[in-house]
């Protein structure tokens, strides 16, 4: 199975949407929106399994930048996660003087 990144999708779109999509192109596995855990609304993208490097091949051609639902959908093979400790720390000051957001004067 080859797992890939759907970008700039409509929030609007259905797991059912995305797959009907794709199995035109080739054997899908499975596919899933992530969704907003506190209002469970759609980010705007997804994964799509796809049951060979062909299938995932063909989709990447065929279906990168087409119109979908009114934009233009972005399809990438899926980048492996990096664990927690490998991400870069975000935010906050390294000086440790300013705790950002009150300005004490």
């Amino acid at each position: 199975m080859v797992k890939l990144y759907v970008g700039n999708l409509a929030f609007t779109a259905t797991e059912e949407e995305v797959k009907g999509l794709f199995e035109k192109v080739g054997s899908v596995q499975s596919v899933s929106i992530i969704k907003d855990k506190y209002s469970d609304h759609s980010k705007g993208f997804g994964f799509v399994e796809m049951a060979n490097d062909d299938d995932a091949k063909k989709a990447i051609e065929q279906i990168n930048g087409t119109d979908f639902k009114g934009r233009n959908i972005r399809v990438a093979e899926a980048k492996p996660m990096e664990k927690r400790e490998d991400r870069p720390r975000r935010g906050g000051s390294k000086s440790g003087d300013d705790k950002g957001g009150y300005n004490k004067y």
